[in-house]
Formats: C-alpha cells, sequence, structure tokens
C-alpha cells in the first residue's frame, strides 16, 4: 500500500527517527517473513507501514507483510482464512471477538512471554487483564478508548444551534439535532446519524437503564421491550427529522469513509475515540468530540475498553519473532511516535509520557477526552460470548428493515430478540 503524499512525508520522517535497535531483539540469521492483518482506515494503515518499515529498518531479517480491511470485511476474511489453514502471524483483535477466537484455540496464549519478551508490566492489571480468556493471556493491548459522539464543528456552528453539552439527555439531544436539521444551512443535512442499528450505542443506552447487552453467564442482557423502546426513540428522531432517512444510513457499512459525517450526511457519527483521528483526517472541516447523551437519573452508560489488541495465531511458526515486534509496537518510544494515538491511548504509562509534547491538536482531543470521561465511565461489561460476532450485523440489518417501513417496531424488536438469542445459543 502506498503513502498518501503528505502523510508519508510526515511519517516518513518519524520512522527515520528511529535510531536505536530495540532491546533484546536480535537478527536471525536467516530472513523471517510474518503476516500482519488490521482493520481500519487508511490513515491507520499509513502509520502501520510507517511502523512496520522502522522495524525492519533495524531488524533487517524479518520481513513483514501488512493487509487491511474494512470493520465488515475484516472478521469473514479473517475466520476464511483461520479455517483454511492460512491465518495471519499478527491479529489485530477485539474484544468482542478475542472469547471466540481463543476457545476456538485459534490463538497462541501469551501468558508465557509476559515479563520476559512483552515487557508490559506498566499496562496496569485492567489493561492486562482485558487481554485475558479463562485466565490465560491471548491480546495484547493496542490502545484504550470509549465510544464517542463525532460532530462536524463546523456545521454545527453555522446552524447557528446551541453548543452540544456533556450533560445533556437523550431527549435534548433529539431536540438539538431537529434543530440543526431544520436550520437547513445545507442541502439534504441532518442532525444526526440514525443510531438504531449501532450495536456500542445501544450498548450504552442499555448500561444507562441498569441493563446490559450480555449477562456474566452468556445470555442476553435485554428484553424486547427495550428494543421496542429502542427503536421507538429513533422512529421519532426520524419523524421530528433529527436524523438521516433510512435512504442516506444505508450508504453506512461500518467504515469511517461512510459514515453519515464523511459522506456529508449528518453533523453527527457514532464512533471510538480512536477513530476520531481517521474521521478528521478525511474531512476538510473541523470536528469534534463528546460523550454520549445519558437518561435522567440513569447509571453510567460508557466505560473504557482496549480499542484493539494484537493476538498471534496458534498457527504461527515464529513465535518469538512475532512477539518480538508485538513489544516494539507497545514499547518503543519511537513506535509510540509513530502511531500515535489512532488506535487508542497507550496503555503503557511510559508511551503515554513519551508522546507528552509531540501529539497534534487532534490527538491531544483524544487524550484529553479519555482523562475527561475516565471518572464518569462503568466498569467493563461481561466479554461478548460466541456468536455475538453475528448480532451485530444483524442489529444493522433489522434496524433497516424497521426505518425503511418493511418492519414494524415490536415485530423489528421481536425479531432482533429472538434471533440474538438463537445466535448465541448455537454459538
Amino acid at each position: 500500500m502506498m503513502l498518501t503524499t503528505n502523510r508519508r512525508s510526515v511519517l516518513k520522517g518519524a520512522a527515520a527517527a528511529l535510531a536505536l535497535a530495540v532491546p533484546g531483539i536480535g537478527h536471525a540469521e536467516s530472513e523471517t517473513r510474518l503476516r500482519f492483518l488490521w482493520w481500519g482506515s487508511k490513515e491507520r494503515s499509513d502509520r502501520t507501514f510507517a511502523a512496520i518499515n522502522a522495524y525492519q529498518g533495524k531488524n533487517s531479517a524479518v520481513k513483514i507483510d501488512g493487509e487491511s480491511f474494512g470493520w465488515d470485511n475484516y472478521w469473514t476474511r479473517l475466520a476464511t482464512q483461520t479455517a483454511g489453514g492460512n491465518a495471519p502471524d499478527l491479529i489485530q483483535m477485539d474484544y468482542r471477538y478475542i472469547f471466540e477466537y481463543a476457545r476456538r484455540n485459534s490463538l497462541l496464549d501469551l501468558t508465557p512471554q509476559l515479563g520476559e519478551q512483552l515487557a508490559i508490566n506498566d499496562f496496569g492489571t485492567a489493561n492486562i487483564e482485558s487481554g485475558k480468556v479463562d485466565g490465560k493471556f491471548y491480546g495484547v493491548n493496542l490502545g484504550v478508548n470509549s465510544s464517542v459522539m463525532i460532530f462536524n464543528r463546523t456545521a454545527w456552528e453555522e446552524a447557528g444551534v446551541e453548543p452540544l453539552s456533556r450533560d445533556m439527555n437523550w431527549d435534548q439531544f433529539a431536540a438539538a439535532c431537529t434543530k440543526l436539521s431544520e436550520a437547513k444551512k445545507r442541502r439534504a443535512f441532518y442532525g444526526t446519524q440514525d443510531g438504531s442499528g449501532s450495536e456500542t450505542t445501544l450498548e450504552c443506552w442499555l448500561r444507562q437503564k441498569g441493563k446490559v447487552l450480555y449477562t456474566n453467564g452468556g445470555e442476553i442482557g435485554f428484553t424486547t421491550q427495550d428494543l421496542t423502546d429502542w427503536f421507538k426513540m429513533w422512529a421519532e428522531m426520524r419523524k421530528s427529522k433529527a436524523c438521516v432517512p433510512p435512504d442516506a444510513q444505508a450508504l453506512d457499512q461500518l467504515t469511517i469513509e461512510t459514515s453519515m459525517v464523511a459522506l456529508g450526511k449528518a453533523a453527527i457519527t457514532f464512533a471510538h475515540s480512536n477513530q476520531f483521528i481517521g474521521h478528521q483526517a478525511i474531512n476538510k472541516e473541523k470536528l469534534g468530540l463528546i460523550n454520549y447523551p445519558g437518561l435522567p437519573g440513569g447509571k453510567p452508560g460508557q466505560y473504557l475498553k482496549p480499542s484493539m489488541m494484537v493476538s498471534l495465531s496458534s498457527q504461527t511458526k515464529n513465535p518469538d519473532a512475532a512477539t518480538a515486534f508485538i513489544n516494539f509496537l507497545v514499547q518503543s518510544p519511537d513506535a509510540a511516535k509513530v502511531l500515535g494515538v489512532e488506535r487508542g491511548v497507550p496503555a503503557s504509562e511510559a508511551m503515554r509520557k513519551s508522546l507528552e509534547g509531540s501529539l497534534s491538536e487532534n490527538e491531544q482531543q483524544v487524550v484529553s477526552y479519555i482523562a475527561d470521561l475516565t471518572p464518569k465511565v462503568g466498569s467493563l461489561p461481561p466479554p461478548p460470548p460466541n456468536g455475538a460476532g453475528e448480532n451485530m450485523l444483524l442489529l444493522k440489518k433489522i434496524a433497516e428493515e424497521v426505518a425503511f417501513g418493511k418492519t414494524k417496531v415490536e415485530d423489528g424488536a421481536a425479531k432482533f430478540t429472538e434471533q440474538a438469542a438463537a445466535n448465541i445459543k448455537r454459538g
């Protein structure tokens, strides 16, 4: 993959700053080849390839082939490669899938490397525990993040609507978005995306009600009535034109590039804080980020989580070389400068300190957001059980059916609840 001219000059300069080899990593006598698979935007790929090139510059006997896909295609590709015995050595892993892959023996247990090849003691207990499954360590935290609303600051100010508030509730949020739509400063432009098909947004709303998406026992933690209320809330927003119509929302393919903000359809999109860098990179207008609305008297809905992790395939033939590269990604100050906070705020305290003074304005906004949100978050929820991966796309599908009027709200709620439970039971 080629870097753009602007990004190439910036990242090439950062990579060139690598003056020292990574401690404890030797050169093999013959070339070692590794494959690294990740999902994400072009911004992430640019930074990742720059980190790979920097590592190879000081470890010439190691060659790393990188490959990137959008979120919606990534898991299909990974599942196919894993089933076919052709899994990549290094796998970008998500909290929702790590239990599923680990329990299928598709990932390598890295417990023996902790404190040795993986020098991540300063991650803190929570950031290490989040990579464990059944007491064994399978995923190294690549960054801390949380859910977020990314908004077009320019469009919001242009409409003359009162600024979004950190303390607003969902009703106030809907009212503000309706006002922005009614301002009609832009053609076919609305306050927010339709979030009814966003699993992350649904989970936050459920937690505010004292519910969970999935229980500790691996069952769904919501009822048909919960989903009915959820779909009704968004139906009201469509009616008031607070959110985009279904034909616009259907364009969203769960990538940064197809978000409603990126496509110029709405002023707000629901995302994760680490994605702010990627969003701003493809948007000419100034963006901002703010926490989700709440429920009056509700509980904290948001939580801090590993934005993503990196795991090793149990099929890898070069576990030591792959582990050494992981250690470089999360413990080299120079790698931290190349990667920035695009994958989240570094879990390592030393790496966070190494970034002080070198962060761009956009990166600093992400760090500040996490710092401001931290006192207000709830605990990390139970991990999604096997089969939960299908439910994210199922919610999007049924939410679209409801939005287009093909399925009634109550029927859509019952359908999702029933099928989501069946997916979990089937595993």
